[in-house]
């Protein structure tokens, strides 16, 4: 980095406190803002993590009010109701929209030039609500969609072939919820298609064993929240991957929620496809060439969220 970077959170639950640490201990903002309506939890969380600085790199975090966040280079929005057990991620929309419509004009009055990452559930109707809320073009809207559903894909798919889940190359692609969609046509290993990987390592392709990896990855979600009461980790660590290559201006290619228009006839809402994302935010769309069983998935995927969308006085 070249210049003092500053990041504001909007919320400071578990997601949003986790990714405040995750983003400190990798040393990427010169500068963290944690705004919360909870002022008092803001600042305790505030505190522990300044506690933690002499073990870290250096950084200024302080908690605050939107004025705050005025001169961030990216605001990353966590706040809203939380997903409870048994609910699903698209019953959250009422609530959430409603905290949203109060929260994102103080967001363009006090910081109209960040790019806004969302991660509140659920995400892709956020991102879509929040782009047409707020004045920023459609390339500086960014939701964390299924980069989390693609990492456990991944991880998945890395204990069935004992190899590094960094080197799995599978996307999970459409809602972030329970209408994503798996693309077994293009999942490769070093380039080499899983039917035909398979065999070379001793394994049996069996489409039915994949398709329980996948409904392990779908519903792994619930089942965390049933244990514990939310995911925080690895969704913090995924948006710290989208913020990294934000700031450091990489060019990485992410499966994060962003408007489509004209994607196998998918147009006018924000779904997770693989996306190129830099300094700029979304710099091009990955045309992926599906199958037709899994264009046709990624289309019903895309008029789930279009019918809710569709259902909003925005």
């Amino acid at each position: 980095m070249d210049r003092a970077t500053k990041i504001s959170i909007i919320g400071a639950g578990n997601v949003g406190s986790t990714f405040a640490y995750a983003l400190m201990l990798n040393g990427l903002a010169s500068e963290i803002v944690l705004v919360d309506i909870d002022k008092e939890k803001a600042a305790g969380e505030m505190m522990d993590l300044n506690h933690a600085l002499s073990f870290s790199r250096p950084v200024e975090i302080h908690s605050g009010d939107y004025e705050d966040c005025q001169d961030s280079d990216v605001i990353v929005i966590t706040a809203g109701a939380a997903q409870k057990s048994g609910e699903t991620r698209l019953q959250l929309v009422e609530k959430n929209v409603d905290i949203f419509r109060k929260m994102i004009p103080e967001i363009n009055k006090n910081a109209p030039n960040a790019l806004i990452i969302v991660v509140s559930n659920p995400v892709d109707i956020l991102t879509y609500v929040t782009w047409k809320l707020s004045d920023l073009p459609k390339e500086r809207v960014i939701g964390s969609g299924t980069i989390l559903d693609t990492s456990r894909f991944r991880y998945e798919l890395a204990n069935k072939f004992g190899i590094d889940p960094r080197n799995i190359h599978a996307y999970i692609i459409g809602e972030h919820g329970d209408s994503e969609v798996p693309v077994w046509s293009l999942a490769n290993v070093a380039g080499v298609r899983f039917k035909e990987y398979c065999p070379l390592c001793g394994i049996e392709y069996d489409q039915e064993e994949m398709d329980k990896l996948f409904k392990k990855t779908k519903t792994a979600a619930y089942k965390i929240i049933d244990a514990k009461g939310s995911t925080y980790y690895a969704i913090a660590s995924g948006t710290v991957r989208i913020v990294e290559s934000i700031i450091r201006n990489e060019n990485a290619i992410l499966t994060v929620s962003t408007l489509v228009n004209d994607y196998y006839d998918v147009d006018d809402i924000c779904i997770s496809v693989p996306a190129v994302v830099n300094r700029n935010g979304i710099k091009e769309l990955i045309g992926l060439i599906l199958d037709d069983s899994e264009a046709d998935a990624f289309r019903k995927s895309a008029n789930i969220l279009k019918d809710i969308a569709g259902s909003l006085d925005l």
